[in-house]
This record gives structure tokens, sequence and C-alpha cells, in this order.
């Protein structure tokens, strides 16, 4: 009787040991996917938006100037609390938050006569949030 409650107990301890070992498989397999860089949407204005590590990354024909007041503009469309608006010759950044307390960060970067735009909303990145205000600043160009 011990024996067969003791082999019951080993099988049930197995059978766990495997269950966590796959969830912890799928759950780094995840995490490294989600850093991978795909390829969200193509537009007219500056070619290919890419998804990369939990960004929107695309390049706007436009010059740092412009790009950086139409992120402006579309940041106060969206009624987003502003934290922090940083701009040299060669690069900008716009801090805020949404109502939900979601950072979200514009990193712009001059290439030439375009601008470098990438767009991350909190540390892993909302997808459609990011692709709203790319959409909002490009309204704005």
């Amino acid at each position: 009787m011990k024996t067969t409650i003791q082999n019951r107990s080993r099988r049930l301890a197995v059978l766990l040991s495997a269950r966590v070992l796959l969830a912890s498989t799928l759950l780094g397999v995840a995490a490294f996917s989600s850093g991978c860089v795909a390829v969200v949407a193509a537009g007219a204005a500056g070619g290919a938006v890419a998804w990369v590590r939990g960004a929107v990354v695309t390049t706007l024909d436009g010059d740092l100037d412009r790009v950086y007041r139409a992120s402006q503009q579309a940041l106060g469309d969206l009624q987003f609390a502003k934290i922090t608006d940083r701009k040299s010759g060669v690069d900008a950044e716009l801090t805020s938050r949404t109502a939900l307390d979601k950072k979200v960060v514009i990193a712009l970067e001059r290439v030439g006569a375009a601008t470098k735009v990438t767009i991350r909303v909190d540390l892993l990145g909302d997808q459609q949030l990011s692709l709203t205000i790319l959409d909002r600043i490009k309204s704005r160009l």
C-alpha cells in the first residue's frame, strides 16, 4: 500500500515538473519572439513600419523640426500628459503619459532629409497604441 502511494506521489511530482518545464519554455519563447522584427504595415509617406522589440519604428518624409512639431501636436490631440520634450539639432525625445498612466516615448532622429521615428508605449510596448500615435503624427505632417 505504501509503495503504491509513493509511486503515485513520484508520478505526480514528475508530471508537475514536466508542466513547469513546459510553461517555462513557452514563456521563454514568447519573451524572445516579442523582441523580433516584424513588418507591420507599409505607408506611402516614408516606407515600411516595423515592430522592433516592443516599439514601432519607421522613417517619415520631413525634417526633424517638422516631425517634432507634428509629434507634439499629435500628443496634444490625444490629450496625453506632457512629461518632457527635448530637442537638439540632430535628435529629439518626447515623453508623455496616457490617462491610464502608460508611458509614451517618441524618439526622433535626423536621417538626411527624413526623420527616423521610434514610438514605445510602456516597457513591453503596445503595438496598437503606437500605431495610433504614428497615424496621428502622419496626419499632422
